[in-house]
């Protein structure tokens, strides 16, 4: 048993349970207080867990954040779209607090890379400051020196893989960055922070899904979500060969075993579809076109700008 922190809302006259580690929402089969809620994660992960498109509400369960666009890795696959200016550090302070001030369940601060704001911990704890959980997806690169300061804002911290070692994971993301990975996760679970790591399924990796899966339980990480990979970004360059069906990517998932306590998940394009972005420009983007492609809506100036669009959700 964890007990953990969670974000508890009603949402659309709906009852709420967002996980900061897995991005699942949950409706909980009991009375939850709202707001920053410490609960058993074996209870959580009983609940039944529901969409995005099932609850009629205008805002989104979970918003990503990317604040800035630079990273220390160059990653082939990478979702980020690398010719986008860099708000300042006042217009991340003013995001951080309207996204405070929403009744949105989870932020998640992405990149480029997140550790290389030193701002990180602030921009963290202004987000947790009324109701939501936080967490932060990172290569890991600088996890470990970073983890005991972060420990005391971060709810949980998502750290992506390619393998589970290091000549399968550096191909992808260059020498040196399995042991830095690695690293990361056992000093940010030395601080009690929760980890789930996040691994991309291509056509040349997918094999290795039971491996890592080993892997994840060895560094005492809660969980794995796997991801079908997005055609986004320098990703949309490594569609052709990388890309994996869905009914390959269930079977693939399916047929994993997860070692004791160790949870596994699969986020699938569908799941995708919709999804809400900040990106560094502070515009407001959404995954679309079935998670082929992410369009701008809107530059983030008010609570109102993070509404979905009408097509999405069921919503009246």
């Amino acid at each position: 048993m964890t007990v953990r922190i969670f974000a508890a809302a009603t949402l659309g006259k709906t009852p709420l349970v967002y996980d900061p580690a897995t991005e699942l929402t949950h409706t909980p089969s009991r009375q939850v207080t709202a707001g920053r809620v410490l609960l058993d994660d074996e209870e959580v992960a009983e609940w039944p867990t529901v969409t995005q498109q099932q609850v009629n509400t205008h805002l989104p369960f979970n918003v990503c954040w990317s604040p800035l666009v630079r990273c220390n890795l160059q990653c082939p696959q990478c979702l980020d779209d690398k010719t986008l200016p860099e708000s300042g550090a006042t217009e991340r302070e003013r995001i951080a607090g309207l996204l405070a001030d929403s009744d949105v369940l989870g932020h998640d601060i992405s990149g480029g890379e997140p550790l290389l704001l030193r701002s990180l911990p602030q921009l963290l704890k202004a987000l947790a400051s009324q109701r939501a959980a936080v967490s932060c997806t990172t290569n890991g690169w600088h996890l470990r020196r970073r983890a005991e300061e972060l420990a005391p804002v971060l709810d949980a911290v998502r750290v992506s893989f390619d393998g589970p070692d290091a000549a399968s994971h550096d191909h992808w993301r260059g020498k040196g960055s399995f042991e830095r990975a690695v690293a990361g996760v056992r000093a940010a679970v030395a601080q009690s922070v929760p980890v789930q790591l996040h691994v991309v399924l291509m056509q040349s990796t997918a094999h290795r899904a039971q491996s890592v899966a080993d892997l994840a339980a060895d560094l005492g990480a809660v969980g794995v979500t796997f991801l079908q990979m997005l055609p986004i970004g320098d990703g949309a360059g490594l569609a052709a060969s990388e890309l994996v069906p869905d009914a390959e990517a269930r079977r693939i998932v399916e047929s994993v075993r997860p070692p004791h306590g160790l949870r596994i998940r699969l986020r699938t394009r569908e799941l995708a579809e919709g999804f809400t972005v900040i990106r560094a420009d502070g515009q407001v983007y959404h995954n679309v076109r079935g998670a082929t492609d992410i369009q701008a809506t809107r530059p983030l100036v008010t609570v109102a700008d993070l509404h979905l669009p009408l097509a999405e959700g069921a919503r009246r």
